[in-house]
Formats: C-alpha cells, sequence, structure tokens
C-alpha cells in the first residue's frame, strides 16, 4: 500500500512540475487591438507594460513622417487598452514626457513609472497621467509637496544618462533602473529609495549597452547583454549569479559564413505572471523571434514569431515586451510602429 502511494504521490508531483516547466504555444490574435480612434497615426512603439486589470499600455514616440499627417493625427504619447483591445484612455503633455519614451512599469499602486532615454528622466504617473514623481534633470521631483530636491543631481552616481528600462521593488520602494540604453553611457543598473536618493549601483560584465532589466519576486534581477547573446543574473545587491544563454544563428547563412548582428539577442525581457515566474520572455532581434525560456534551469522551451515583415505574427524591429496575468505576450515593435497581442493556444 506504502509502495503504490508512494508511486502515485511521485506521478502527481510529476505531473505539476511539468505542468509548470510546459512549453505553452502561442498563436498571433489579428483582431487585437481594434482599429484605433480619430484616424490617428503612430509613430515608433518604445515600450510597453500591464497593468492590475490587464489593461495594455503602450508607449508612442510620435516619430511620423510629416506627410503622415495629411492622412490622420498624431495619435496621443500613452494609449491605454482593455483586454478587448478598445482605446479606453489616453494622454501625454509633450512639454513632461520625453520624445524617446523606452520602458514603462505599473508599480504595486498602479502607477506607471517611464523611463526615458535622452533626456534622463525617470518619471512616475498616476494611472490616467498626473506626474507624480521625477527623477532626472534639474533634480528630485516630488507632487505631494510641489518641490525639487532630494540626491544632487551633479555627480555621475546620482545622475542617469541614458536609462532603458525601469521596477520598483514592492515591498520597500526602491526603483531600479538599467541607466545605460547608449553606448559610451553609465551601462549600469543604479538603485534609489523611495525618494529618489541614490543607493547604490554595479556595472554589469561585459556589455556595450544596459538595454533592459526587470527584478523577479524572489529577487533575482534579470539584465540584458543584448550584444552578447545572454541574460545576466544578479542578487539585489549587485552579486553575479550566472548567465542565461540566449543563442541565435541566421535564417540564411551569410556568404562570408559571419553572422551579422541585427539590434541582438537579448533585447526585451519580461516575467511570465504565474506564482513563480517559471518563464522568462525575451526579445531576440537577431532571428526575430520572442524566446521563452525555464527561468531556473535557462533552458528555451520554445519561440514564436514569424520572421520579417508586417503580416500578423511577424516583426519589424520588436522592443518592448510584457505578459498579463493570463498569459497573453504584447510585443510593440518600433520601426512596425504597432502592437500585437500573442494568446495560447489551449
Amino acid at each position: 500500500m506504502r509502495k503504490t502511494l508512494g508511486v502515485v504521490m511521485a506521478v502527481v508531483l510529476g505531473q505539476a512540475l511539468e505542468a509548470q516547466t510546459a512549453m505553452p504555444k502561442y498563436e498571433v490574435d489579428p483582431s487585437w487591438p481594434k482599429p484605433l480612434p480619430h484616424r490617428w497615426v503612430l509613430g515608433g512603439l518604445g515600450g510597453v507594460c500591464v497593468d492590475a486589470q490587464d489593461h495594455v499600455f503602450i508607449l508612442n514616440r510620435q516619430d511620423v513622417l510629416e506627410g503622415d499627417l495629411n492622412a490622420g493625427s498624431l495619435a496621443p504619447s500613452i494609449i491605454e487598452f482593455d483586454r478587448a483591445g478598445n482605446v479606453v484612455n489616453s494622454w501625454g503633455d509633450p512639454n513632461l514626457l520625453d520624445p524617446r519614451l523606452h520602458g514603462c512599469y505599473f508599480d504595486k499602486d498602479n502607477n506607471v513609472w517611464m523611463a526615458s532615454a535622452p533626456s534622463g528622466m525617470v518619471q512616475k504617473y498616476s494611472h490616467d497621467g498626473e506626474l507624480l514623481f521625477q527623477i532626472g534633470t534639474k533634480g528630485v521631483f516630488d507632487s505631494s509637496d510641489g518641490t525639487v530636491g532630494g540626491t544632487p543631481l551633479n555627480s555621475d552616481e546620482a545622475r542617469f544618462f541614458s536609462p532603458a528600462s525601469v521596477y520598483v521593488d514592492p515591498k520597500n520602494g526602491d526603483v531600479y533602473v538599467a541607466d545605460g540604453e547608449g553606448r559610451g553611457t553609465n551601462r549600469r543598473i543604479a538603485v534609489m529609495n523611495r525618494n529618489g536618493q541614490f543607493l547604490r549601483q554595479w556595472r554589469p560584465e561585459g556589455m556595450e549597452t544596459v538595454h533592459c532589466m526587470t527584478v523577479a519576486r524572489d529577487g533575482l534581477v534579470y539584465v540584458c547583454n543584448r550584444e552578447n547573446s545572454r541574460i545576466q543574473v544578479y542578487d539585489q545587491g549587485g552579486v553575479f549569479l550566472r548567465n542565461i544563454e540566449v543563442p541565435w544563428k541566421p535564417y540564411t547563412r551569410p556568404e562570408d559564413g559571419i553572422p551579422k548582428e541585427s539590434g541582438g539577442s537579448a533585447v526585451s525581457v519580461a516575467l511570465s505572471q504565474d506564482p513563480n515566474e517559471t518563464r522568462l520572455y525575451v526579445i531576440n532581434q537577431n532571428n526575430v523571434r520572442i524566446e521563452i525560456i525555464n527561468r531556473e534551469t535557462g533552458r528555451i522551451l520554445t519561440s514564436f514569431g514569424g520572421g520579417v515583415g508586417h503580416f500578423p505574427g511577424q516583426f519589424d524591429q520588436p522592443h518592448g515586451i510584457a505578459v498579463d496575468s493570463e498569459g497573453s505576450v504584447y510585443v510593440t515593435e518600433n520601426r512596425g510602429k504597432r502592437v500585437q497581442r500573442f494568446t495560447i493556444v489551449r
């Protein structure tokens, strides 16, 4: 009887583990989003994030050709979609927002944080677009008292040069910033407290750019090494733990046999929303696919994406990625100027 019970328990545990690590299969949802209102014209889309209601926010850089506006109107900087793909809100003051928006993140209070590469700003907005907090340029702005203060920004430690992505720790409000989107910049992870005061930093080894970063609930920090085809894993103090390789090879072999980089194989990263955050979703611009990686083992489970192009399921310079509570994946494209949703095939 004990032997039988042991076999049954082993089978159940094995099934549970398999369910956690099973390879999800995705297909594009061509009906999402719905057509934009007011004949809006999008520019390149820098990033995407999902709020507590699974509403999707996209960052529109508004870099349209002047002639495009003969046929429409410039879309707002921030556009919010509901689950069905309807536009439910939009906002963005061009006098406050950087034109080259790069990444966004929703904190535990459903406020949205923006990282803006050229300006060196990290901003916190209410869900509906009121500027609440800003680190960068002239100082630390806090809307609670309308003042600019905090850490002086005349030192390299406290100054952002090219922030690409941001994360806010729900436990203590610490703000993690991937600061180094452009070559020759800080190339670091910087950590500030909830008041914008500098706490610490580290410079990930072997990176020309620090293009993306996220932090899991267990405190592991995942940083994209875009040029060297891997994700580097750290603890929250900056101690290096391991690499997760993101290999790639050209679909068409180059005549000289030397693979040509087309953006990097670890460009943007998001975590699955299951309790253990078991999977990493990584934009691979070199092979123009989305890699799904087991977070514990570092093994690529599967990939999806139909190559370069503008048909549903294809990508033209994918740049931002987010995952909702149901496992749907949202990908924004810079050159492609659109957002696509991919859902799990049941």
